[in-house]
């Protein structure tokens, strides 16, 4: 998991339009591809992901076709009626909203609520 010095990066930022909005505002990318940490993540990711997909799948709605694979679904159910409402949202700023401390104080609660001292022999507090 070591960084190789000859081809690790510094994470650059840029910039996509959105241009379904008013004015036109832009969307902040940051690439992270070849950084430092680019293999610890990928490495917690593949030990970590698959735990929060198995807990979470009931209730995450991945991409369209999930969408209307579940709408499909809850409609066999009767529970969607003609007073159901749906709407939508757009986050903005969502790394300047969850603090780093918080949001890894929350993956931990999350772990440890679903009976997880060590994931992958990995214990929580080296996470």
């Amino acid at each position: 998991m070591m960084p190789d010095p000859k081809q690790t990066q510094l994470p650059h930022l840029y910039f996509n339009p959105k241009t379904h909005k008013n004015d036109i505002p832009l969307r902040p990318i940051i690439s992270s591809l070849h950084s430092a940490t680019t293999k610890i993540s990928k490495f917690l990711d593949s030990i970590i992901r698959p735990i929060f997909d198995a807990k979470c799948r009931q209730t995450t709605i991945i991409d369209g076709i999930s969408l209307i694979q579940d709408l499909q679904k809850y409609q066999q159910l009767h529970r969607l009626k003609l007073t159901t409402l749906f709407c939508t949202f757009d986050i903005s700023n969502l790394y300047t909203v969850l603090p780093q401390n918080e949001s890894l104080n929350i993956l931990m609660e999350f772990l440890h609520v679903h009976g997880y001292r060590k994931v992958k022999g990995v214990p929580l507090d080296a996470i």
